[in-house]
C-alpha cells in the first residue's frame, strides 16, 4: 500500500518535480490528514465564478493572464479580486504585480499534481 510520501515523483511537461498531496482518489480512502490538505483545493474551485477565474488562467495564451484579461465574469472587480485571493490561498494560483496590474500563473505542477490525484488506475 502505498501513502502521499511513497508515491513517485513526477516531471511535469516543463521539467519541475510533481510531488501529489495525496494518492489518487481510486487507490484507497483518503486518511483524515490527505483530505484535510486536498479539501481546500477543492473548495475553492466549488464556486462557479473561481472555477472560471481559474479555467480562464489556466487557458490563457502563454499561460499567464493579467487581471484586466481575465476580470470580465459577472461580478465587480473587488469580488473578482477576492476570488482571485482565495484561489491563491489554495495553492492553485500564484501572482506577481508588474506595475500596476497583477499577473496570475497556474504553475504546470499544480495542474500535473490535481492530474495525478483524479487519474483513474490502469486496467
Amino acid at each position: 500500500m502505498s501513502n502521499t510520501q511513497a508515491m513517485p515523483q513526477l516531471d511535469a511537461d516543463d521539467g519541475a518535480v510533481v510531488v501529489p498531496c495525496c494518492p489518487p482518489l481510486t487507490e484507497r480512502p483518503f486518511t483524515a490528514a490527505e483530505a484535510g490538505t486536498a479539501a481546500p483545493m477543492f473548495k475553492a474551485l466549488g464556486d462557479p465564478i473561481r472555477l472560471r477565474l481559474f479555467s480562464a488562467v489556466a487557458s490563457h495564451e502563454g499561460g499567464e493572464a493579467c487581471v484586466c484579461d481575465i476580470s470580465d465574469v459577472g461580478v465587480s472587480q473587488p469580488t473578482v479580486s477576492h476570488h482571485l485571493k482565495k484561489l491563491k490561498e489554495a495553492g492553485l494560483l500564484t501572482s506577481q504585480r508588474r506595475g500596476t496590474w497583477v499577473y496570475y500563473r497556474v504553475e504546470p505542477s499544480v495542474l500535473a499534481a490535481m492530474g495525478k490525484l483524479l487519474t483513474m488506475p490502469a486496467a
